[in-house]
């Protein structure tokens, strides 16, 4: 049994019952033993990469049944998601699947679900408490015996759940994971034989095999760590998502020649309000991918190069072959994400935006019913995270910065115009 706990302040408690190991139902054949990573795994830190769903008491269901529901659907699931359940091999460049199963938790805590939703409108890194536990025991710098995924379930006292996963990102990326934990919820929700399950096959490192990457790129660097995050939330009503999209074709004029999603419009404002805040603390522009005195600062430039990019490395990737496809990745980390001058230091300020729009996270339904809140994490990275809310129709958005540039974002004007519900449960 292990205590751990939030400041002091809040006074919430999370306490750790037990921790054990949960294998696939079914042991993986032996021609499935060893599961290659692809050349885009090897670019991946083995950092984890948490994220917490958090669901009321449904009535329905008593709490002793889903807890033996959700461990016996993680055992089916991971049948067929085996490299999740094995370790890294000694080369780095393969996984082991024998099957050594997936760090699964049990905890409590000492507060209501309706209390914490409300103490996290002011403080969402309080979500961060319930990221899956590992036994203290286990050798985390040890990548041959760390498990790859782990997985929480903590039980709040109103009977309320927080169902947590992490993954290693080479082994498991974004995709990996709300694939499987929505998976890994409808096998719960509607007890899916083993048999009947589908999911998805892993052969990318058939494709893009592992190589050698020091004889690639120019050089490497270490991730610089922030360990001041602030983490705030806020919704964007599908209302005034049509008039900032309005707004940004009025005033581009011939600007835009194309509608700009809502992904676009979202991801440049955020920019916008980073790049202001970074300008006001370091005094100077920020030399990210955009020319500071060569392009505007109006919102359609931003959209316009964003889309512009990404059509780009789209349009080279198309009908390239594999060795074609590496190779331009390879340039595009030269001259830019790997090089000092795009962030490969720690003089220039870097933020990272990722989209989970159009994926089913709020449909993830373990029997539940939908999660009250989604909270997701890279631990000390400054990051934007977007995602559908319940009403498809809106984005919530999770930002996760240095306190310094938050108190400076948190009052830009692009930001003010976009929190007309600041940190509505999601």
């Amino acid at each position: 049994m292990e205590i751990r706990f939030v400041n002091q302040k809040d006074c919430i408690k999370v306490e750790i019952l037990w921790t054990k190991f949960i294998k696939p139902c079914l042991p993986t054949p032996p021609h499935l033993q060893r599961y290659k990573l692809s050349f885009f795994d090897q670019l991946s830190e083995k950092e984890h990469v948490p994220f917490v769903l958090f669901y009321a008491k449904n009535n329905f269901i008593n709490n002793s049944t889903i807890n033996e529901r959700l461990e016996q659907s993680l055992s089916k699931i991971l049948t067929h998601v085996y490299p999740a359940a094995g370790r890294y091999d000694k080369d780095e460049c393969s996984i082991l699947c024998l099957d050594q199963g997936v760090s699964y938790a049990k905890a409590k805590v000492n507060c209501k679900l309706d209390n914490f939703l409300e103490k996290t409108r002011k403080d969402l890194s309080l979500a961060s408490l319930f990221w899956p536990h590992v036994n203290k025991n286990i050798d985390k710098t040890n990548s041959m015996v760390s498990p790859i995924v782990t997985a929480q379930v903590t039980e709040f006292e109103c009977g309320g759940l927080a169902v947590s996963l992490s993954g290693s990102h080479p082994a498991m990326d974004g995709f990996s994971d709300f694939k499987f934990l929505f998976e890994w919820a409808k096998v719960c929700k509607m007890e899916t034989p083993v048999e009947k399950i589908n999911f998805l096959s892993f052969n990318l490192g058939n494709i893009f095999p592992t190589r050698d990457i020091s004889k690639l790129f120019k050089s490497t660097y270490t991730p610089i760590i922030h360990q001041d995050i602030v983490v705030k939330r806020f919704v964007i009503r599908e209302a005034a998502m049509s008039r900032l999209r309005k707004k940004c074709i009025d005033e581009s004029g011939e600007g835009l020649t194309f509608q700009p999603s809502r992904v676009e419009i979202i991801t440049a404002l955020l920019w916008r309000a980073f790049i202001r805040a970074s300008a006001t603390i370091n005094g100077v522009d920020v030399p990210i991918k955009f020319m500071p005195g060569e392009t505007k600062m109006e919102l359609h430039n931003f959209i316009i190069l964003i889309r512009d990019t990404v059509n780009k490395v789209v349009a080279s990737c198309v009908k390239a072959s594999p060795d074609e496809i590496v190779s331009t990745l390879v340039n595009i980390y030269n001259g830019s994400v790997r090089s000092p001058e795009w962030g490969g230091n720690d003089e220039v300020d870097k933020v990272l935006c990722s989209s989970m729009c159009m994926f089913p996270l709020h449909d993830t339904d373990f029997g539940l019913g939908k999660p009250a809140l989604l909270f997701f994490g890279m631990k000390d990275i400054q990051m934007f995270w977007l995602h559908d809310t319940d009403i498809h129709s809106e984005v919530g958005v999770q930002v996760d910065l240095k306190e310094s540039y938050m108190q400076l974002f948190d009052h830009d004007d692009d930001i003010k115009t976009l929190m007309f519900i600041r940190d509505a449960n999601l």
